[in-house]
């Protein structure tokens, strides 16, 4: 059985598009595990999975095998590799694959579980339930151990007024004008009713993405829609957030406007923001073996449904932005061989002195 060699498997599996369907990328995760060993099984969440030994502590090792469009060809310049998923997430998936593999467990168990849908809805991870003991996530965190990051809540804010000839408009409600105090609601309400700053993730932020409403010029438009963007910090819950950013707007939009909030829809649970203690026995472990200082990660991840379960750390190569501006999801996406090698080290390192 030839040894596992993550730089070679990461080439393959960045040429390998998985942005539409993963079908050819899971197939090619497959093959590799029974390729050196490893029996995989495909569950009904489109996860793929396979562990070594039984028992506790359990040690899950977890990332996405989907990518964003559009596909961003493979090229390879020295140290770096640039292409769709370079970074996010092939580059973690193939230094956890070689900590998988490599490690040997004496006590515990590590389980490798790989979701289909991170990009979108998430099915995959939220059908997972593996009674882990710690988790770590795959993504690009520039080698540092994350431990907190921010969750992503979206919602529309739907006002309904009464339409009328725009020659009379005193003779309607108008849904559109009822956007400026809607605006306003969405500026004040942090300060008056959101959570309190967090420590190291900083203060939730309520953003307007996009709006509609209208459908005539010369007419009092009696609908229009904004969407908001939240990105939010603990303790928030969905629910929390929800209700009470409804209350506000109610308050602050004039009764004769109707003025509902709602979720957008979507199968699972929203990814909400998670903090895992520093002093966790799996941050010290990957502290220990080399990864950087415990940070905030800057993006939503999987990781908020595992951090209510067990503590998470999210790691690996590469890196959301450098000082050129964006990288991951980016057509200039990209990651240094030498950090995939090197979280590969870190990773088998961690998860050998835990199980």
């Amino acid at each position: 059985m030839s040894e596992f060699d993550p730089l070679s498997f990461h080439e393959t599996a960045v040429q390998t598009p998985s942005h539409e369907d993963v079908t050819e990328m899971r197939e090619l995760l497959c093959e590799t595990l029974r390729d050196h060993g490893q029996d995989p099984d495909v569950d009904d969440g489109g996860n793929v999975l396979a562990s070594r030994e039984s028992g506790h502590p359990h040690v899950v090792l977890n990332t996405h095998i989907d990518t964003v469009p559009p596909h961003v060809g493979f090229s390879r310049e020295g140290d770096v590799v640039r292409g769709r998923g370079a970074c996010d997430a092939k580059g973690p998936l193939a230094a956890l694959l070689a900590a998988f593999l490599a490690v040997d467990p004496t006590e515990g168990r590590v389980t490798l579980a790989i979701t289909p849908d991170e990009e979108t809805d998430s099915n995959g991870a939220h059908a997972l339930d593996l009674d882990a003991d710690a988790y770590i996530v795959g993504e690009p965190t520039d080698l540092a151990a994350c431990t907190s990051a921010r969750g992503r809540f979206q919602g529309t804010v739907e006002l309904t007024g009464m339409g009328a000839h725009a020659a009379s408009p005193d003779e309607g409600v108008n849904a559109v004008a009822a956007l400026e105090s809607t605006l306003a609601a969405i500026r004040t309400f942090d300060a008056e009713r959101g959570p309190d700053e967090h420590p190291e993730l900083g203060p939730p932020t309520l953003t307007p993405t996009v709006v509609s409403g209208g459908d005539a010029a010369n007419r009092v438009p009696d609908r229009s829609e904004l969407v908001v963007d939240r990105r939010t910090v603990p303790p928030e819950s969905q629910e929390e957030f929800f209700a009470g950013f409804e209350a506000h707007v109610r308050d602050a939009v004039d009764e004769s406007v109707g003025a509902d909030v709602h979720p957008v829809d979507r199968d699972t649970p929203f990814l909400e923001a998670f903090d895992t203690p520093d002093d966790a026995d799996v941050v010290r472990a990957m502290v220990a073996a080399g990864a950087g200082d415990p940070r905030p990660f800057g993006a939503a991840t999987e990781a908020s449904y595992f951090a209510a379960e067990a503590p998470t750390v999210v790691f690996g190569p590469g890196v959301l932005a450098d000082d050129d501006g964006p990288v991951a999801h980016a057509q200039r996406e990209y990651v240094r061989r030498s950090d995939v090698r090197r979280a590969a080290e870190i990773l088998t390192e961690a998860v050998g002195s835990l199980v």
